[in-house]
């Protein structure tokens, strides 16, 4: 059985499919109205007919008023761009295009933009005297835009869930990972690694090595160290904070030296 989150996937997919099945239908069907119109315009302008008393030129959706014609065809071929437009903003190709020119249709906002461009184009369509096929695909898109305006009461969810990226993206953190158990301070990206093996940001240099020529390691080496600037300091001492701090030895020698020693007798003599 599939997570719920995988049919939510499939859903909103089905949706999207269904949508661009929509608009790629009002493209067909605006090209198939616009050269009618054009043919229905032509066989008027030939006929010579008396078209004063007619609302519209016969047999097609334009309006038969001043620059009747020139109105008509900008509308088809808006509602084309528009499909365009609306069908790669479905697919997400160009994201950085909608995300800096029509962000309402990018990835960071939701589908209520998408299912109102949807609605306004159906209904443009619907207040005209059409054929059936136009008919059938502009309420198709209509009824798609509702349903994206539904979804889109979800916000920028909605496209998330539906990416392609994001369920690889999701399924790839459900395996399991590698956790590094070392402390923090020990791990090789530590800035207290980096403190001490580079300090300053300058390039940690070696630490000299003063068995040369034979000098070794004592009096010899370090002379040879003090002459090239280095010095070899002893160690402190030093102790935990719980122990008890021993007396220093001047101390030791001066109570000794200004207390006499008490002389105790033994039991044997002093019976």
């Amino acid at each position: 059985m599939m997570p719920p989150r995988a049919y939510i996937f499939f859903g909103l997919n089905a949706v999207r499919i269904l949508s661009i099945i929509s608009m790629i239908l009002v493209f067909a069907s605006s090209i198939f109205v616009l050269v009618n119109d054009v043919q229905a315009v032509n066989r008027a302008m030939a006929s010579h007919d008396d078209m004063s008393n007619c609302d519209y030129i016969e047999g097609s959706t334009v309006p038969n008023q001043p620059a009747g014609v020139f109105w008509a065809v900008v509308n088809r071929l808006l509602i084309i761009f528009q499909i365009i437009v609306l069908i790669l903003s479905e697919i997400g190709w160009p994201a950085a295009f909608f995300t800096t020119y029509f962000p309402v249709l990018g990835p960071d906002f939701g589908l209520g933009a998408l299912g109102i461009f949807q609605c306004l184009i159906g209904a443009t369509i619907l207040s005209h005297h059409v054929d059936d096929f136009t008919l059938v695909a502009a309420f198709f898109l209509f009824s798609l835009g509702c349903l994206n305006m539904f979804l889109g009461l979800f916000r920028e969810r909605t496209k998330h869930r539906r990416s392609i990226r994001a369920w690889r993206e999701e399924a790839k953190g459900v395996l399991p990972t590698h956790k590094d158990l070392r402390p923090p301070f020990a791990r090789p990206a530590s800035a207290f690694i980096g403190r001490v093996f580079n300090r300053g940001g300058e390039k940690a240099e070696p630490m000299p090595v003063f068995e040369s020529k034979g000098l070794g390691f004592g009096r010899q080496g370090e002379k040879a160290a003090g002459m090239k600037g280095f010095l070899i300091s002893k160690p402190l001492e030093s102790l935990p904070r719980y122990a008890t701090q021993p007396p220093r030895s001047d101390s030791r020698e001066s109570s000794r030296a200004g207390t006499p020693e008490p002389k105790f007798k033994s039991s044997a003599t002093a019976l």
